[in-house]
């Protein structure tokens, strides 16, 4: 199967998820924070507005696209007695604080069914007595890897919550056809360094954007970095940003809307100056620029003016409160075609008054989910989608998804 994603806006054509499952019934409200969790979630709800999302991805997509899941992905692997076998050592080997070794013996009796649900629910049978806490984050996939061209960026999660989670996605790399064609193109991360996929923004087959953030250190931004710049990324932005819960990642406050347009959150990104360094080659080293910020430094490497779209409007606490509920998380499903959380009310005026037309999710599968969406024609559109339930877990439109082929 061909990977590949030249951009963020490219035509959206293979894209991984997780639609929430028990997992998410099992945080233990104690434990939330713990478990990168701001809230505790209803599944069933979480569900069907996962499902509805999907129906409006499919809605817009050619008729060639296809959404992976993820546990799909992983089962397939899974059904192999060897490689079920490698992955259990490979659990114990990965996660010595969680004393596997203590059950390995039962784990290899597992089927891959009951395997995959002790990875994310955390319990071997409902009468054996060792669980593990939940995976309640395999709903965010777009932490777990990055694609880069025909790259595959692995990513080496931050805290021990998301560990499972990693090597999962290491086991579908390494085994799922979906991925045959690149599997001598992974970029692996040391052990003792972080980077995880919501820090990594394709601005174009030339240029890459790293956040250096509360996940991603800049060890592992610097080790993917010089592997990129190695193969056919000619630079690669640097960008500082807080180190805080809020701001977990660079996708929190920064995303691409169409070709030259990003939504951005203010604080973070307007007002931050001498952020940002430019990295690339020259002969066998590295070298480094800084710039002013972050619009200076794509404008000059793109050769084209951006524009800045303020998530929460221009008011300094709608800007703040939208940003809390992933305002400034927009997916995209083509050039111009965006879709984010309806709640975000003044981010969608915002992009109203920079030209988009705003659709809701139903309305737009009402209207295409029987004849081809044709962006070319439609012009820009911000399509909104309920997430009550799925933002308490922290994360929008580009967390929930790890797209592998764009146009």
């Amino acid at each position: 199967m061909k990977i590949h994603i030249p951009s963020e806006t490219g035509r959206l054509k293979k894209v991984i998820v997780h639609t929430p499952g028990h997992e998410v019934s099992l945080v233990n409200p104690e434990l939330k924070d713990e478990l990168l969790f701001d809230d505790i979630i209803f599944e069933e709800d979480a569900r069907e507005e996962h499902l509805d999302m999907l129906d409006l991805f499919k809605a817009a997509m050619p008729e060639d696209g296809e959404i992976l899941e993820i546990m799909d992905l992983a089962r397939e692997c899974l059904q192999d007695a060897d490689i079920r076998r490698g992955f259990v050592n490979t659990l114990v080997r990965e996660l010595p604080y969680e004393n596997l070794a203590a059950v390995q013996k039962d784990l290899q009796k597992l089927s891959a069914d009951e395997l995959l649900r002790f990875v994310v629910e955390g319990s071997i049978s409902p009468s054996h007595h060792f669980t593990l806490h939940p995976a309640p984050n395999l709903l965010f996939t777009r932490d777990l890897a990055a694609v880069v061209n025909d790259t595959v960026i692995l990513s080496k999660a931050a805290k021990r919550a998301r560990a499972r989670e990693s090597l999962l996605m290491e086991l579908i790399l390494k085994n799922s056809d979906t991925f045959s064609d690149v599997k001598n193109r992974i970029i692996y991360t040391d052990r003792s360094q972080s980077i995880e996929g919501g820090d990594v923004l394709v601005a174009s087959d030339k240029v890459v954007l790293i956040g250096m953030s509360q996940r991603t250190t800049f060890s592992g931004m610097m080790g993917v970095a010089g592997q990129l710049l190695s193969g056919n990324v000619e630079h690669v932005l640097a960008v500082d940003i807080p180190k805080q819960r809020s701001s977990m990642h660079l996708d929190t406050i920064f995303t691409f809307s169409d070709e030259n347009e990003c939504v951005v959150f203010p604080p973070a990104i307007e007002e931050q100056t001498d952020n940002v360094v430019e990295l690339s080659k020259d002969g066998d080293l590295i070298v480094s620029k800084k710039h002013s910020s972050l619009k200076n430094a794509l404008e000059t490497l793109m050769e084209t003016e951006f524009t800045f779209i303020r998530c929460g409007g221009d008011n300094r606490t709608t800007q703040f409160r939208e940003q809390w509920t992933d305002g400034a998380n927009v997916f995209a499903l083509a050039p111009g075609v965006i879709v984010g959380y309806e709640r975000n009310t003044k981010t969608f005026e915002a992009l109203s008054e920079h030209g988009y037309k705003i659709m809701d999710q139903f309305d737009f599968v009402d209207e295409y989910e029987d004849k081809q969406f044709d962006y070319k024609k439609s012009g820009k559109i911000a399509i909104s989608f309920q997430g009550h339930e799925l933002c308490r877990g922290r994360g929008g439109a580009r967390c929930m998804t790890l797209p592998i082929l764009r146009n």
